[in-house]
């Protein structure tokens, strides 16, 4: 039985497939295109806004510790390592946690498990930051100060200059414990599936040679996935840096340049949020926003280092 072969396309019918694939280029670096002239523009919409303040104290705004808006003093430095500091905490509680999630979830969990605790690490994802912040005030707040604290600072970690008198239940330990139970399941999530695309032949050869289930997950699983686990990692400390409810809610929101965890403390999320609706002067509102500028370019900043370090592991000989 002969089947029917469709005709080669015509000289007129090549010309229209190359006019709708050159189209189709066209457009789609055209939308490429207009994510750069979007974040361009709210850059510079930012950079217009905050220019009193650079005009007023130029790059020395970074480093200034005041913030009195009836005098009209104003400095970034509480703000920034507030924010600094509870995310980079954030991410060394989440990174250890989110990758023994993620290895119980695609080696280890049976099929009948599986299933439901992707869904319920995933519908954690899913939970608003007020819910977090709810949360922190009226079971990790009153947990921390009452047993945590008292516990760290009477251990050897007590010795260091990080954790000091235990203080209130509000404070920069407090926001990063609630930064970290946010950014695990992104982490996990996206790490289960660094996990999950490493070929099986890897691990299968290494069972082959004598390795233990867990040698074979340690030495080949984890170090063939570490660019995805290192993205993951990435993206978690970026979502920790921009969060603003719930560290507004548990960080205690006074302006105090400290590098004590268990002292309250501000976050550059925070006060936005908290003085830009209630500032009268023009000042105050650029200093808002300068601020604002400074977290989009710290952001940007370390998602580019992270970006650079991933393409060095991945680069041969390195």
């Amino acid at each position: 039985m002969s089947r029917s072969v469709a005709p080669l396309p015509g000289r007129d019918g090549r010309a229209r497939r190359h006019l709708r694939q050159r189209w189709f280029r066209y457009a789609t670096g055209a939308l490429a295109l207009l994510v750069v002239v979007v974040v361009l523009l709210i850059v510079q919409q930012l950079w217009v806004q905050s220019r009193p303040t650079w005009s007023e104290w130029g790059l020395g705004f970074l480093v200034r510790t005041t913030w009195n808006p009836v005098q009209g003093e104003f400095g970034a430095l509480p703000f920034i390592a507030g924010t600094l500091l509870t995310s980079l905490m954030a991410l060394l509680i989440a990174v250890p946690i989110s990758i023994g999630i993620a290895i119980l979830l695609s080696e280890y969990a049976p099929r009948r498990l599986r299933d439901p605790l992707i869904f319920v690490v995933e519908l954690l994802a899913a939970v608003p930051s007020v819910v977090f912040g709810l949360w922190g005030i009226f079971v990790l707040a009153p947990l921390v100060q009452q047993h945590v604290m008292p516990v760290v600072a009477a251990s050897p970690l007590g010795l260091l200059p990080f954790f000091g008198e235990p203080g209130p239940g509000y404070t920069l330990f407090t926001a990063s414990l609630i930064l970290a139970v946010m950014i695990i399941p992104i982490i996990a999530s996206l790490s289960r599936e660094a996990l999950m695309a490493v070929p099986r032949d890897q691990k299968e050869a290494a069972l082959a040679l004598g390795a233990t289930r867990w040698e074979a997950t340690r030495h080949v699983v984890l170090t063939y996935a570490r660019g995805g686990i290192f993205s993951a990692a990435v993206l978690g400390l970026g979502r920790a840096l921009g969060e603003t409810m719930a560290t507004t809610m548990t960080i205690g929101n006074r302006v105090n340049l400290t590098l004590d965890y268990f002292q309250s403390g501000y976050s550059m999320t925070a006060i936005i949020a908290n003085e830009l609706r209630e500032a009268a002067s023009e000042i105050h509102v650029s200093s808002l926003v300068a601020i604002g500028l400074v977290l989009f370019l710290i952001s940007f900043l370390l998602n580019s280092l992270g970006r650079l370090l991933l393409m060095r592991t991945h680069t041969p000989g390195t």
